[in-house]
């Protein structure tokens, strides 16, 4: 995939969707799209496409952010060390464009234990 500008992903993405996705801030709690969705499907990368997590891997984590235990596969995402606001966390990247989709922890359910907290505005639906 060619890498758009800056000025073509502004052209592309919702003002609130280059923020999240470009510029690596977090929509508000309970406020996005996907927190209580809950039908069957893929759920995409809003800038590119690629498709990220299943619907199945989605769980109701009480955070106010949509919730996954597990990727479709390890090279849909990329993880990043984030040090932003004097925390230590870990960046979820999409890995075909870069862009920014949420933050992965370590308090998930089985059978991953893993918690990856992901933008409703970084998220596309394909229902199945």
């Amino acid at each position: 995939m060619q890498e758009k500008s800056e000025e073509e992903w502004k052209k592309v993405l919702t003002p609130d969707q280059y923020d999240v996705l470009r510029r690596k801030k977090t929509e508000p709690p309970f406020s996005g799209e996907y927190v209580d969705h809950k039908e069957k499907g893929i759920y995409t990368c809003s800038a590119c496409g690629q498709e990220l997590f299943d619907s199945e891997s989605k769980f109701d984590s009480g955070t106010g952010w949509p919730s996954f235990n597990a990727p479709l596969s390890e090279k849909k995402v990329s993880l990043e060390e984030d040090t932003s606001y004097m925390m230590r966390r870990t960046e979820v990247v999409c890995s075909r464009c870069k862009s920014h989709l949420g933050h992965v922890f370590d308090d998930g359910p089985p059978p991953t234990g893993k918690r990856y907290c992901i933008n409703s505005l970084s998220l596309d639906f394909k229902k199945k």
